[in-house]
């Protein structure tokens, strides 16, 4: 699949920000934000559009915003 594919064949970058806290939330929520790499509300990383990001992404959809970037 061409899931996290730009155009050109190269991979997607995501930009993912912490805006909501996970305290009080489903234990699972909670590792899949720790797993971002995400510690601190509003902070922000990058990283590569893969099926599995992807999937960490949709778990914790309610508590971060996202922006792909080129």
């Amino acid at each position: 699949r061409d899931v996290g594919l730009d155009v050109a064949g190269k991979t997607k970058k995501l930009q993912i920000q912490l805006v909501k806290s996970p305290l009080g939330r489903n234990p699972n929520q909670r590792k899949t934000v720790k797993a971002l790499g995400l510690r601190k509300m509003r902070q922000v990383v990058e990283l590569d559009a893969s099926p599995s990001v992807l999937g960490m992404v949709k778990t914790v959809s309610h508590l971060v915003e996202v922006k792909e970037i080129n």
